[in-house]
C-alpha cells in the first residue's frame, strides 16, 4: 500500500492488518492461524458494511480479496497432513 492520498478509516485499517495477517500466516504455512483470520476478516468486513463503517466501494473489494483466498484455502484443515 503505497502513498495514498485518501487516510483510511481505523475500520478498512483493521481489516487490511487482518488480511496481512492472513497472507503472512499462510506463506509461513501456518494454516490454523490462517484460518482463523480469514473468518475474522471476513465477519469484519460483513459487520463494518452492515453497520455502515465502510463503504459499498471499500465492501466488494474486500469481499472480492477474502472470496480469493477462501477459494485458494479450500480443503485447508489437519486431513492432508495425516495421510497413512
Amino acid at each position: 500500500m503505497f502513498f495514498r492520498h485518501k487516510v483510511k478509516n481505523p475500520v478498512e485499517q483493521q481489516i487490511e492488518m487482518l488480511i496481512n495477517d492472513l497472507k503472512l500466516y499462510l506463506e509461513n504455512n501456518y494454516k490454523d492461524l490462517a484460518i482463523q483470520s480469514r473468518k475474522d476478516a471476513i465477519m469484519l468486513v460483513e459487520e463494518s458494511y452492515r453497520g455502515g463503517k465502510i463503504s459499498e466501494k471499500s465492501y466488494a473489494k474486500y469481499k472480492e480479496i477474502l472470496s480469493e483466498y477462501t477459494e485458494n484455502m479450500k480443503g485447508y484443515n489437519h486431513q492432508q497432513f495425516y495421510h497413512s
